[in-house]
């Protein structure tokens, strides 16, 4: 059973990109706009998230970068084009924070939480208890413990992991029925 908190504008979401908002390329990155596709609903959903929260953030570890596969201008373009469409919507993302390093114990590679302090250090209001994550990986649930956030698993990648997990405070399969079951619709 998922017992979700009670959320006011008050409180800060957290999510992760790949296999969240936009398709995930099974052992293979997003290296442009072209390879970029939202998965269904991600724009509605960030619509009816966008009155709910105070703020609305990104976190996404982008390894491509670090690997010379993709630059940060072209990490820019692809957000740029999203961040746009999801305007469009009536939805917002107050800001993207990734993580292009290689090391996987670099302190803003999740699971650290390197990139919710940054967050902290740009949005000083932001509490970390009245904070959701949502994510595809146990990485993503182990960012979110790390800080003392609620945390969401959407199986849109991962069906496997099981329910209940210790990192886990409730389960949806995407961003969508997390979104319902957040706004109560």
């Amino acid at each position: 059973m998922n017992n979700l908190p009670d959320i006011n504008q008050e409180w800060t979401l957290f999510l992760d990109r790949d296999g969240v908002i936009n398709a995930e390329k099974k052992e293979d990155y997003v290296l442009s706009w072209q390879e970029f596709h939202f998965l269904p609903g991600v724009k509605e959903s960030l619509a009816l998230l966008n009155p709910l929260f105070k703020r609305i953030v990104v976190v996404t570890n982008q390894k491509c970068i670090g690997k010379g596969l993709l630059t940060v201008d072209g990490l820019h373009t692809i957000h740029t084009n999203m961040l746009r469409e999801i305007q469009e919507r009536g939805g917002r993302i107050d800001k993207i924070y990734f993580c292009p390093d290689l090391s996987d114990d670099s302190p803003n590679r999740k699971p650290a939480p390197g990139m919710a302090f940054q967050a902290k250090e740009d949005f000083s209001d932001i509490d970390f208890s009245k904070s959701i994550m949502i994510g595809n990986k146990l990485s993503d649930m182990a960012f979110g413990k790390n800080t003392g956030m609620y945390t969401i698993f959407v199986a849109t990648t991962n069906p496997e992991i099981p329910f209940p997990h210790p990192l886990v405070d409730a389960r949806f399969d995407d961003l969508y029925h997390a979104t319902k079951a957040l706004t109560k619709a």
